[in-house]
């Protein structure tokens, strides 16, 4: 079975014991970033955590579908999206690639 993703207040605790801070500035601190990330790539079109990854706003184009359950044929619109584009150092830390 596998384990839970860690909640906020875990982080947060883990973030205040390893800097020796309070749990309060430890979460002031995760929600600057993340509201630094939001209004980065919402101005720029990107944003990086170093060692982390890149969050990435991509544009899709329009293209034609199909409905599955009806098998119809239906137009999909153009749409901007956000991606998280993985950095390789933390991608081969987690996973290793095959030697």
């Amino acid at each position: 079975m596998a384990k839970k993703p860690m909640t906020k207040a875990q982080i947060v605790s883990h973030f205040a014991k390893q800097f020796e801070i309070s749990k309060k500035m430890a979460s002031a601190i995760i929600e600057e970033v993340a509201a630094l990330a939001v209004s980065e790539t919402k101005k720029t079109g990107s944003f990086t955590l170093p060692g982390i990854g890149k969050l990435v706003l991509v544009k899709r184009k329009a293209r034609m579908g199909r409905n599955p359950g009806t098998g119809e044929v239906i137009k999909i619109p153009a749409k901007t999206v956000v991606k998280m584009r993985i950095a390789k150092a933390a991608k081969e830390a987690i996973v290793p690639g095959k030697k």
